[in-house]
């Protein structure tokens, strides 16, 4: 193998800033490689695959130090065109890469601009590699989350780079689409020879595609191993609050010896090989005794009118009521209906058919203001959340607003409890992204509604920030009647939710606890649900009882006499 990517004693600072955001790095990417870099945030990670494009130094300027060549380029002599011509790049907002109407006019754009001949033909061959070619004339604001990720690729795809960067390529897609988008990553890899670099914060989609790790801290570049080493360096990785696989994570935990397993299918035959065979009855974990409904929809249907006239059906019969007590996950893949059924709740969308009522008040009869006193959104995007310029402001807005009585009590309680107090002056706009998570929370909390809904909690959020997170959401139900939350994070649905819906093509086709939900392989084809490493991995082991999360795993193998191996 030879090198196609070559990073020489490159130091970058930003401008305005005293420390550099590279320091000293000396990198080398062979060609073929399939490399994830991981790195906890501000470690460098995003700076570092500007390079390969020339971004940097041509477009964020600062002060630059070293050598870099990318395919036989130095990005210091050569254009942001030149270099994007071999370099391919989908970006974390991938979204803003999408500038034309319709699908292939998109996916034609780059190469139409770079002059060439059959730019149309490169298109269509493009849209076919990531499986879009049946959508050419679709609107591009008609596509799913998961289509208009694979558009954004493909518009990068029709000027067939060397190299193709992806910064967190499966952030905001379901289950489904994120094994999608790795299987055509595996297949550009494989079959087409492509470079592939992916900045990652899903180790089991490392260890299951990756075939080398580059890690980054503060600027340096730690080591680049291949792929079994890197992720079994579980101390070196955890102490930077980077997580190694589920499988990974438990074998090293229960300290059981031999080469740690980093797929799913290592782990089986890992503890495949432990003799556990004592039996046990299987244990089921019990719902909540259902009390007071808290929240209901009976016979709802909701669409909306296309640029074309025709109406788009979103939620189609939904019968449904939800109690008090319960924590509430609604799953299913992009555009299943979940963010519909919420906003019906809060009253901003009315129903086409049937009723959606809210502690017994149907929410046609009342305002979306009125509605805010008995429920809660809080947005995915966070910055939907801040009005004024700091913490305490956006959390005191709605109190003041509804002249609460001391009200600067009822914020300094809030701003304790998500461990804002330190933050409370800054402006919330300019915080990161898990900081603007817990705001967004707290300005939920301190509304007081007996209804909070979340709206993908988690999504761009690196592991370590997602398990804070999901304590904050933890306290939540302290503070109110019912938490549901909208979510592709089947971590959070494993470790956090006590019910289970499940939707698809606008329909409910699953209610029930998360046992019934990833126990039921064909249901979760339907919905493109895959379940957490840890849950898989209890199933493959035939397990009486199955773990929802690590802690659990290591419990139940510490204590044998709740296992069962059913050995073939």
């Amino acid at each position: 193998m030879t090198s196609i990517i070559d990073i020489q004693h490159v130091t970058f600072t930003y401008p305005n800033e005293e420390v550099p955001i590279l320091r000293n790095i000396q990198v080398t990417i062979e060609r073929g490689e399939f490399l994830a870099i991981v790195g906890g945030n501000g470690s460098g990670k995003s700076t570092l695959c500007k390079l390969f494009n020339g971004l940097i130094p041509h477009y964020y300027s600062g002060d630059f130090e070293g050598t870099a060549i990318v395919n036989g380029l130095d990005i210091t002599t050569s254009t942001v065109a030149e270099l994007s011509a071999k370099v391919g790049y989908v970006y974390q907002d991938f979204e803003n890469q999408l500038v034309q109407a319709r699908v292939l006019e998109d996916a034609a754009f780059a190469p139409l601009h770079f002059g060439y001949a059959d730019y149309l033909e490169r298109a269509r061959e493009a849209l076919q590699l990531v499986e879009l070619e049946g959508l050419e004339n679709e609107f591009v604001w008609q596509l799913s989350g998961g289509q208009k990720h694979l558009l954004a690729l493909a518009g990068c795809l029709a000027l067939n780079p060397d190299i193709i960067v992806l910064d967190e390529p499966i952030a905001q897609l379901d289950p489904h689409h994120a094994k999608k988008m790795y299987d055509i990553l595996k297949k550009l890899n494989e079959e087409y020879q492509k470079t592939i670099i992916v900045i990652e914060h899903h180790t089991e989609f490392i260890g299951e595609y990756c075939s080398s790790v580059l890690l980054l801290d503060k600027g340096l570049a730690v080591w680049k191993k291949p792929v079994n080493e890197a992720l079994s360096s579980v101390e070196e990785l955890t102490t930077r609050h980077i997580y190694p696989p589920q499988v990974t994570q438990a074998a090293y935990q229960l300290g059981l010896g031999g080469e740690l397993p980093i797929t799913l299918k290592d782990a089986v035959n890992y503890f495949s090989s432990q003799k556990l065979n004592r039996e046990a009855s299987i244990q089921r974990v019990n719902q909540s005794a259902r009390s007071l409904p808290v929240a209901s929809l009976h016979n709802v249907d909701f669409s909306y009118k296309t640029v074309d006239r025709s109406l788009q059906h979103i939620l189609k019969d939904i019968d449904v009521t939800f109690y008090k007590g319960e924590k509430v996950a609604i799953v299913g893949n992009n555009g299943a209906g979940k963010s519909t059924l919420m906003r019906l709740l809060t009253g901003f969308r009315k129903p086409a058919k049937g009723t959606v009522e809210v502690l017994g008040k149907p929410t046609t009869k009342l305002s979306p203001e009125q509605m805010a006193d008995y429920i809660t959104y809080i947005y995915q995007n966070p910055e939907q959340m801040f009005i004024e310029d700091s913490v305490r402001k956006d959390i005191e807005f709605f109190l003041k607003a509804r002249k609460r009585k001391d009200y600067k009590e009822k914020v300094d309680e809030i701003l304790e409890i998500f461990n804002l107090v330190e933050l409370q002056d800054k402006d919330s706009r300019l915080m990161s992204g898990g900081q603007q998570r817990r705001a967004s929370l707290a300005i939920g909390a301190a509304m007081d509604p007996a209804i909070i809904l979340l709206d993908e909690p988690t999504a761009n959020l690196d592991i370590e920030t997602r398990k804070h997170l999901t304590q904050f959401i933890n306290k939540l139900e302290h503070h109110t009647d019912l938490v549901m939350i909208s979510t592709h994070d089947m971590q959070l649905v494993s470790e956090w939710s006590t019910r289970v819906i499940v939707m698809n093509e606008g329909q409910i086709i699953y209610d029930g606890d998360k046992e019934g939900l990833f126990s039921n392989a064909s249901l979760m084809r339907q919905a493109g649900i895959v379940p957490p490493q840890i849950v898989e991995l209890s199933h493959e082991l035939n397990l009486a009882q199955t773990a929802f999360s690590i802690d659990s795993f290591v419990d139940l193998f510490q204590e044998e006499d709740t296992w069962i191996m059913q050995k073939a």
